[in-house]
C-alpha cells in the first residue's frame, strides 16, 4: 500500500519521479491512497481516470479542471475501488483508514481503534461505504467553530437555520455563507449528519430504545430517524444496531 497523505496546497505538479513510483506501485499491485489533497498526485499519475474520486472541497474545482475525465462527487467523503482510495478532507482521512482497517483486519480492530481515537467506528450499508460523517470540525475564536461545537452538543433542540445564525450573531444568508466556507456543507446537512453519527452511537453502545434515540438526537420521531437513517446507510437503525452492536 502506498499512501500520499496529502499535497501543498499550491497544488504543484507532480513530479515524474514520484510518478513512476506511484504509476510502479500500482502495477505491482500496490493499493494507492490519496487522503485529502493526496488525490491530486494520485490523478496526475493517471490512476483515476475515468473513475470517480473526491478530495478537499476546496480543491475539487482546481482538480475537476486539471482532469475533466474524473467523475468528482462533493457528496462523499471517500471513495474505494479496490486498488484506489481517495478521501474528502483530512477529517475524513480519519474514516476512511478506519475502512481501510476493517477490510484487512476485521471490524472487531476497527472498532477498537475507533474508540481509543473517540470516533463512531466506519458502518457500511449498500452504498453507505462510500460516505461518512466527518469528526466534528471546531474553531475556538471562530464563530462558527464555536457554534458547530455547541449545537454538536444541543442536537435534542430545534436548530433551526435561523436559531443557529442567531447565536453566531450573523444574518440567516451571511450565517449559511459563512458556514459553507468553513464546512463545505450547509448548516442543515451538517445538522443532519450529526444526528445520523449521534444515533449510530447510541445504537452500537446503548440498548435504548427507537423512540428515546429519535428524541436524543433531536428527530422529532422514530419514523423520521427511520427514514434518514435509510436513505443514508441504506439500512434500517434496527439492522444496524443487530449487525453493529458493541459488547464487552
Amino acid at each position: 500500500m502506498i499512501v500520499v497523505p496529502s499535497w501543498p496546497e499550491d497544488l504543484p505538479p507532480l513530479d515524474a519521479s514520484l510518478r513512476q513510483i506511484l504509476i510502479d506501485g500500482h502495477d505491482r499491485g500496490a493499493v494507492i491512497v490519496g487522503l485529502c489533497l493526496g488525490a491530486i498526485p494520485v490523478a496526475d499519475a493517471g490512476l483515476l481516470s475515468g473513475r470517480s474520486a473526491v478530495t478537499h472541497w476546496a480543491a475539487m474545482d482546481a482538480l475537476r479542471k486539471r482532469h475533466n475525465d474524473i467523475p468528482l462527487d462533493s457528496l462523499v467523503l471517500y471513495v474505494d475501488h479496490g486498488d484506489v482510495l481517495t478521501s474528502a478532507g483530512t477529517a475524513s482521512a480519519i474514516d476512511a483508514c478506519l475502512h481501510l482497517v476493517r477490510e484487512r483486519l476485521g471490524a472487531d480492530v476497527a472498532n477498537d481503534v475507533a474508540r481509543r481515537l473517540v470516533v463512531a467506528p466506519h458502518r457500511d450499508g449498500g452504498q453507505a461505504q462510500y460516505t461518512r460523517q466527518p469528526v466534528p470540525v471546531t474553531a475556538t475564536g471562530n464563530p462558527i467553530g464555536e457554534l458547530m461545537e455547541w449545537a454538536a452538543q444541543h442536537l435534542d433542540d430545534s436548530l433551526t437555520v435561523q436559531h443557529l445564525a442567531s447565536r453566531a450573531a450573523m444574518s440567516t444568508r451571511s450565517f449559511v455563507r459563512n458556514f459553507k466556507m468553513v464546512t463545505g456543507t450547509t448548516p442543515a446537512q451538517w445538522i443532519l449528519r450529526q444526528r445520523l453519527d449521534r444515533a449510530r452511537v447510541l445504537l452500537e453502545t446503548t440498548d435504548l430504545g427507537m423512540d428515546t434515540i429519535a428524541e436524543r438526537c433531536g428527530f422529532g420521531s422514530s419514523v423520521t430517524m427511520r427514514q434518514n437513517f435509510a436513505a443514508t446507510f441504506a439500512t434500517s437503525p434496527t439492522s444496524y444496531r443487530r449487525q453493529f452492536r458493541v459488547t464487552g
